[in-house]
Order: structure tokens, then C-alpha cells, then sequence
């Protein structure tokens, strides 16, 4: 089922991939393996920040005009930011594939970043900055990464800081941008009703007389710290706790396995086994979660509860227990089996959404230049054995290996 997709690179280095679906709704991205990893240290935030100005206009369109060219005939217009990724997506109906690339690529190549924009905008991402800080759940996420990458850019926070954003310069902004969004780095992904061939022409028209060039530096490397305890006193209701480790990188065939154990232990379902011991059994939590992130050369595993402060480590105890049993006890024939059909339903469900499938086309082309079908991701999954969940259980749910961040009351 790999010939589903289709793949073509533009003479300027731009990747093309392409899914024919027959769905009068459109996706189309241009995707750059440009995230706030990239950002050097007085250009803490930039990353997003590009993501907020790219749409403040352009050599020929003024704010108002990007934002109406899309939603004028029902479409729209959005961009996210990453650690290692920026992503700018247009959703359409089908007719309008023209208009979409057109516009795409004159965001992201001809954006004037005009000094009046700047000025407001820096007041709307630092109000982002604020709404953030006031939500102790992605506080806490926010300081863990700060945590396990310490000293490093995979731990500072995306939007950046208060006086960084305030701090920033327009020629920051040219820099980074010369500096990292270079044709080599990136890919135009789309799920659509309408031929290869005739796509490859829209976007030849409105890409490929954009220049080539090619990125010339490297990241810092990750090489790892120490687990670490931290607690932050903050005015709330609940402690919000994040136990976590650092964890496989996205090329280790080892994340198969640690992807099935993440959500047999915390995934989606409410029958992930700390949702029924911690939330079911004990009432300890309101939420409670895991989640594995593999990055190109490193990643991490946590696990984020809120719970009442006299609870914490109770509910640790509970978190370790399940570990302890990951580790020591066999996953029977029935057991195996029912985690691998929920696991790959899920991944199922999640890719009925044909934005969600656009998105992972163009991650999966930027860092591994190809994409393996749903039927090679479900053999995968299916290839698992009891004995590799307890090896690699044993490898990473060891208490010692594991930090911990809590925020709130004492």
C-alpha cells in the first residue's frame, strides 16, 4: 500500500508528497524542520514568533488579505510550531488547490515583517506567554522539559520568555529565517481530490522559481543530564506533577515497543492501567496521562497527574507500581493481544482525519524522506512480543532513572 503516496522533488530541493482522496474538503502544508531547537540563545522564541508574523503581510498583501484569501470561499489559513518542526496549513475545498499554494508560498518567501507588526505583535505572544503561566498544567510541562534538557534549546519553552519576546529584532527574525528555512529542509504535503500530475503543476507555478539553497549548520547534540527532584510553589487547587525520563529517539526501532507500553500504561483509553489504578481505584486524579515523545536524536517519556498535594506521593507509589509490573510480569496471550487491537485502533481513528494524515506525511518526510503505509505501521505493531514489552520495561521504567516536577501548595 506504499504506492498510495506520491512523491516528487522540485529542482530547488522542495519535496512534494501527495495523498488522491475523494473528499470535496482539501489539506495542503509547506512544512520546515525548523523549530525552537534552532533558535540560538538571544533568539529564544523566534521560531513561533515567525509562525505569528508570517501572516502579517507580504510584499503584495496587507494583513487583512492573507487572512480573507482563504476565508473568503470557506477555507483557512494556520500554522503551529514545534521543537523541531514549523508547520503552515491551508484547509479548502477542492477547487481552490491554486489559490492555496499560491498563498502558501507567498507567506512563507515574500513576508515583509514590518517594524509596526512587530511592535504589536510582541504584546499578543507575550499575552500567550501570560495565558500560559496561568494554566499550571502546561506550566508544568514547560518546566519538566526545562528539567530533562537542561542547558540546552529542547528545554526552553516554545513561545520564549517575557523579555525575550520583548527583546527581539527584526533582523533576528531575517537571521533565523536565512539561516534555517532553506529549500533542502522542506516539504509540501497534501490530501486531496486531484491528480498528481496536476498538482506538480500548481505547485511548480507557485514554488519552483524560489531559489535553492541548503541549511549549513548542524544542531547541538543532546548528551543527556541527570534525573533531578523540583518542587515550584504556585497558588492553586491542585499539585500538577510530571514524572518522566528521557527516552528512545525517533530512528531507535526500540520506540515500536515503548509506543505499545506508553499507551497500555497511559494512553488515550480510560482503561489504561494508571487511569483505573490512580483515578478508578483510588480517586487520587481527575487526569492522568502518558506520553512518549521521540525526537531525531533523543526524547522523552512522562507521566502528568493533578492531584491534591497530601496525594503526590501516594500517587507516585501507584505510578512505580505499574512500572513494577511492566517489568515483572509476562503480558499473557489475551492481554498482548488486547493492547496491540486498542493501540491500533486508535491509530486508525486518529487517521480518518485527513489533516492529522497531512501533518504526518510531511513530519514523516522531513525526517526519514519517506512515509511507511498504515499496513507496514500495523505490522509493526502486530510484531510485538510479551518478551520485548518486559525487555524494554525493564530498560526504561527504572525509578532511578526518572525526575520529577511538581507545582503548587506545599
Amino acid at each position: 500500500m506504499k504506492d498510495k503516496y506520491s512523491y516528487h522533488t522540485l529542482s530547488n530541493g522542495i519535496r512534494i508528497v501527495h495523498k488522491q482522496v475523494p473528499s470535496q474538503v482539501s489539506h495542503m502544508c509547506l512544512a520546515v524542520k525548523s523549530g525552537s531547537r534552532d533558535e540560538l540563545p538571544h533568539e529564544w522564541g523566534v521560531a513561533h514568533f515567525i509562525e505569528h508574523m508570517i501572516f502579517k503581510g507580504t510584499k503584495k498583501r496587507k494583513p487583512f488579505h492573507v487572512l480573507a484569501r482563504m476565508e473568503n470561499v470557506g477555507g483557512e489559513l494556520n500554522a503551529f510550531t514545534a521543537k523541531e518542526e514549523t508547520i503552515f496549513y491551508a484547509s479548502f475545498l477542492k477547487p481552490y488547490y491554486h489559490r492555496s499554494a499560491e498563498l502558501l508560498s507567498d507567506i512563507i518567501f515574500n513576508s515583509v515583517f514590518a517594524q509596526k507588526d512587530i511592535d504589536v505583535e510582541k504584546d499578543v505572544v507575550i499575552e500567550e506567554i501570560k495565558s500560559y503561566k496561568d494554566n499550571p498544567a502546561e506550566l508544568s510541562f514547560d518546566m519538566f522539559e526545562d528539567l530533562i534538557f537542561e542547558n540546552h534549546p529542547l528545554g526552553r519553552n516554545i513561545l520564549g520568555s517575557v523579555s525575550s519576546v520583548r527583546s527581539m529584532k527584526r533582523k533576528d527574525i531575517l537571521s533565523f529565517i536565512n539561516r534555517t528555512y532553506t529549500c533542502d529542509q522542506m516539504v509540501i504535503a497534501s490530501v486531496g481530490n486531484i491528480s498528481f500530475a496536476k498538482l506538480i503543476k500548481i505547485v511548480e507555478d507557485c514554488f519552483g522559481s524560489i531559489p535553492s539553497s541548503k541549511r549549513m549548520y548542524e544542531n547541538s547534540v543532546f548528551k543527556g543530564n541527570s534525573p533531578d527532584n523540583q518542587f515550584v510553589k504556585l497558588s492553586s487547587h491542585q499539585s500538577n506533577s510530571i514524572y518522566g525520563r528521557l527516552s528512545y529517539d525517533m530512528h531507535n526501532d526500540k520506540k515500536n515497543v515503548f509506543s505499545l507500553i506508553n499507551n497500555l500504561l497511559g494512553g488515550p483509553g480510560m482503561n489504561t492501567r494508571l487511569n483505573i489504578s490512580i483515578r478508578e481505584k483510588n480517586g487520587y486524579a481527575y487526569a492522568v496521562e502518558s506520553n512518549f515523545q521521540p525526537l531525531s536524536d533523543t526524547g522523552f517519556f512522562s507521566v502528568y497527574f493533578a492531584t491534591d498535594k497530601n496525594h503526590v506521593d501516594k500517587t507516585i507509589s501507584l505510578i512505580q507500581n505499574e512500572f513494577h509490573k511492566l517489568k515483572t510480569e509476562k503480558l499473557g496471550t489475551l492481554q498482548l493481544s488486547r493492547a496491540k487491537k486498542q493501540f491500533i485502533g486508535q491509530l486508525a481513528l486518529s487517521g480518518e482525519s485527513s489533516l492529522n494524515e497531512m501533518v504526518s506525511m510531511a513530519k514523516s518526510m522531513l525526517f526519514f524522506n519517506q512515509i511507511d503505509s498504515m499496513t507496514d505501521v500495523y505490522k509493526k505493531i502486530e510484531s510485538i512480543s510479551a518478551s520485548d514489552i518486559l525487555e524494554i520495561s525493564n530498560e526504561m521504567l527504572n525509578p532511578e532513572a526518572f525526575s520529577l516536577i511538581t507545582i503548587g501548595r506545599k
